[in-house]
């Protein structure tokens, strides 16, 4: 047995041990969490593999981790469906919002459903049914039964807008046995970055199939009638009053977004917060929150309209998120001040508006680090620091412009991620044309450009 092989057998069958060990857990835990929130429950038996896909023929299937993953992918699924308009596209995702906006987002372009834990049966029993012709996985999602199963079937892997975080190098380095085999052979790497791309090498990537084609969050659309919305909020809820949107929040995180909006009221008393939880199983708790902390506020599930004494206008409705957002003047991207990691930065940015974040930014730490380095995000640490850059910014309307023209141009000039990726993915779907198709050698996959953006320096 070879070097790699006596080290790959143990390390296998301990990963199978902890996989058959912490199913059962994991999934009593998703029919516990049914309780509170029944999307839960929705399509349960996908994640063990079962069910069946409503169309003939083998897919391309594309997988999106959770909501901000889906929100990428959608334009690289639009695009697959005007290139391969007779071949069905599968989106899988993990969490139940991110399958909600699935649905929403690909109706009619693409059948959404949940990717199967990585038991043996159960990315089996997946397989069986999806049928790939390829699989093109968005960011970092390594499973090492699901990559083995693409290899063992034929079934050409791409890791699309591909992102492995300096703090999560040594872990992956610990488990470099169990995807040494699929990475040095089997997988194409459309990497974020140049960095990111050397992680993967490290990692055992096979260097003349890891390739930079930048990131696919940047190449998103903005509805076009987003402006339009966003003004008809603002005029039927805060006509002629500040506003700023803290988006996507968390348990713990809107204690402090209240104690900065009180310390902001008391310089600028007609300063309306637009409040938007990131989970809506949290929607009920953040009401009944709000009520027992006293705070005068509308919720948009209720239709209730702000007043003049309104504090508070909560977001808790499924995807308004960017609507809220076009209704500000400031935004504030949450899961930052607590250490969840932050969300979608790039959407506020493109509306031109000013960003704030937390600390806590390593979800997306590039995109931040670019944006802050660009000017067109500032962090802060703590509610005093919030409230009083939120009050700077809303008593400068040229400030703001300012900032948000550079947000603006930071989004155009990291686009281009798309159309490198697609040409990446052009001639490994070419080459399963044929069902007899063997796994794609690397001379089939040619090298596009490498982006040239301030993202990839």
């Amino acid at each position: 047995m070879s070097g790699l092989a006596g080290r790959f057998a143990p390390m296998r069958l301990l990963y199978l041990t902890a996989v058959y060990l912490l199913a059962p857990i994991v999934g009593i835990a998703m029919l516990l969490r049914g309780f509170r929130d029944h999307s839960y429950w929705r399509d349960f038996s996908q994640r063990f593999g079962f069910g069946a896909a409503p169309y003939a023929g083998r897919c391309i299937w594309v997988h999106a981790v959770s909501v901000g993953e889906v929100q990428a992918s959608a334009a690289l699924v639009r695009a697959l469906r005007e290139r391969h308009p007779d071949t069905p596209l599968v989106v899988t995702t993990v969490t139940p919002t991110g399958a909600q906006r699935a649905r929403t987002l690909f109706d009619g372009l693409a059948h959404v459903r949940y990717v199967p834990y990585d038991l043996p049966g159960s990315v089996r029993r997946f397989f069986d049914r999806v049928r790939p012709r390829v699989a093109i996985i968005l960011e970092t999602e390594l499973w090492p039964n699901l990559y083995h199963e693409c290899g063992r079937r034929g079934v050409p892997l791409v890791l699309a807008s591909a992102r492995i975080s300096p703090r999560s190098i040594g872990r992956y380095r610990r488990l470099a046995a169990l995807f040494r085999e699929a990475l040095a052979n089997g997988i194409v790497i459309a990497a974020q970055s140049p960095a990111d791309a050397d992680r993967f090498r490290y990692i055992g990537a096979n260097p003349q199939r890891t390739h930079v084609t930048g990131n696919i969050k940047f190449d998103f659309a903005l509805p076009a009638s987003v402006a339009q919305r966003g003004a008809a909020l603002r005029a039927e809820h805060a006509a002629g009053r500040p506003v700023w949107v803290a988006g996507s929040t968390h348990a713990g995180e809107e204690d402090l977004l209240l104690e900065a909006h009180r310390e902001l009221r008391a310089h600028a008393a007609a300063a309306l917060l637009v409040l938007v939880p990131r989970h809506p199983a949290r929607f009920a708790e953040v009401r009944a929150w709000l009520e027992r902390s006293g705070v005068r506020f509308a919720a948009r599930s209720r239709g209730e309209r702000c007043e003049a004494g309104t504090e508070v206008y909560l977001g808790d409705t499924l995807g308004d998120l960017l609507n809220l957002y076009a209704a500000g003047d400031v935004a504030f991207v949450g899961g930052s001040l607590v250490p969840i990691g932050g969300h979608n930065l790039l959407e506020p940015a493109a509306l031109g508006l000013p960003i704030l974040s937390g600390p806590y930014t390593f979800n997306a730490e590039d995109i931040a680090q670019l944006l802050v380095r660009e000017g067109a995000a500032g962090i802060v640490t703590t509610a005093p620091a919030l409230a009083a850059r939120v009050a700077q910014l809303l008593a400068d309307p040229a400030e703001r412009a300012r900032i948000g023209t550079i947000g603006r141009a930071v989004v155009e000039a990291n686009r281009g991620a798309l159309s490198r990726l697609l040409a990446l993915l052009d001639p490994v779907i070419a080459a399963t044309e044929s069902p007899a198709t063997a796994p794609v050698r690397p001379a089939a996959v040619p090298a596009p450009s490498s982006p040239s953006h301030p993202a990839s320096r």
